[in-house]
Order: C-alpha cells, then sequence, then structure tokens
C-alpha cells in the first residue's frame, strides 16, 4: 500500500514539473518578436516598444499603447489605430 501511494506522489510530483516547463516554453514563445513603433497623431508623436509571438502581433500591441497616450477618449483612439505608425523598428534580443 505504501508503495502504491509513492508511486502516485511521484507521478504528481513529475506532472508538475512537466506543466511548469511547459508554461516557461509557452510563456517564451508568446515575446519572441519584439518591436519599437513610432505613432504620430494630431501632431504628437510616442514611441514604444512591445513583444509579441509575431511581427503583426507586436507592432500592433506597441501601436496601441502609443494611440492610448496620444488620444483622448475611444474615438480618436479607433483613428489612430487606423493610421499606419510612423516607424517600426525590430528590436534584437
Amino acid at each position: 500500500m505504501a508503495k502504491n501511494k509513492t508511486q502516485v506522489r511521484m507521478i504528481m510530483i513529475l506532472a508538475g514539473v512537466v506543466f511548469i516547463a511547459l508554461l516557461v516554453y509557452l510563456s517564451r514563445q508568446q515575446n519572441q518578436n519584439q518591436y519599437e513603433v513610432c505613432v504620430t497623431f494630431k501632431g504628437a508623436m510616442h514611441c514604444s516598444t512591445a513583444a509579441g509571438a509575431t511581427q503583426t502581433e507586436a507592432i500592433r500591441s506597441a501601436q496601441g499603447i502609443d494611440c492610448a497616450l496620444l488620444t483622448n477618449g475611444r474615438d480618436e483612439n479607433m483613428v489612430c489605430l487606423d493610421v499606419p505608425p510612423t516607424s517600426t523598428r525590430p528590436i534584437a534580443k
């Protein structure tokens, strides 16, 4: 009976270690691409950096940060997000 409990405990510990390793691996994959993006809106410019699993996700995320800081209200934010970024630059890791 004690041998059975020990085996179950070892399997649970192994499953926990595998789960944590998988979480670390997947979280590192989410930030493979990092970009600095500058947005100009109504004469003001802001640059920010963001990371994402793809180039498009990273650029869109940084643009969202820029537009949130440059605009006043939801309507302006939506307009800003439709404006192409002034510049984009990949950041090497």
